[in-house]
């Protein structure tokens, strides 16, 4: 990865089997990483549902992991800035567990000085097997949109055989040669 100014944070483009990936590890405030998300869908001309956002979720218990597309922004504040610089909270979520003051050893602790915190080493290990789990999942996540983005240009192929194959970046836009006959 590198360091994008343009994208306030570090860059890296990973390709797939499943197709290209960009990936951003924003180096603002986390309560700012907005403009680091909104500045690479921008550029690279990314859809919403395109984009993956791996947070913390204190509503989840050390280790645990969720995906799911779209919701509120349930007080985390660094969702909260994504959604109103990108106008929309319909993005996948990778929501990792990291407890609740309430649920853990801390449970006189305040919510914002508990996630500000590291957590205890037990939580620790559960956190980061979370994030290998999240981790393993991504190809089949990137192989799903990529199907998707395969059926959609073979629609579009049917009707418009002359439509470009390339996006404005010059990456395939939606007709890859591996994607399977329709």
């Amino acid at each position: 990865m590198r360091k994008e100014a343009k994208f306030h944070g570090l860059t890296g483009r990973l390709d797939t089997a499943a197709g290209l990936a960009w990936l951003l590890l924003p180096q603002t405030w986390m309560n700012e990483s907005g403009s680091a998300v909104g500045a690479l869908m921008q550029f690279h001309k990314i859809a919403a549902g395109e984009i993956l956002v791996a947070h913390d979720e204190l509503d989840l218990p050390p280790g645990g992991v969720k995906i799911k597309q779209g919701g509120g922004h349930a007080g985390h504040n660094g969702l909260r800035d994504i959604i109103a610089s990108i106008g929309t909270q319909d993005f996948w979520r990778l929501r990792i567990g990291i407890g609740h003051p309430r649920d853990v050893a801390a449970s006189e602790q305040e919510v914002a000085d508990f996630v500000l915190h590291a957590p205890r080493k037990e939580e620790h290990a559960l956190i980061d097997a979370a994030i290998d789990r999240g981790a393993a999942v991504f190809d089949l996540i990137l192989a799903t949109r990529w199907r998707r983005r395969c059926t959609t240009a073979h629609q579009a192929q049917t009707a418009d055989p002359k439509r470009s194959r390339m996006s404005r970046s010059g990456h395939a836009a939606l007709v890859p040669d591996r994607c399977p006959p329709n």
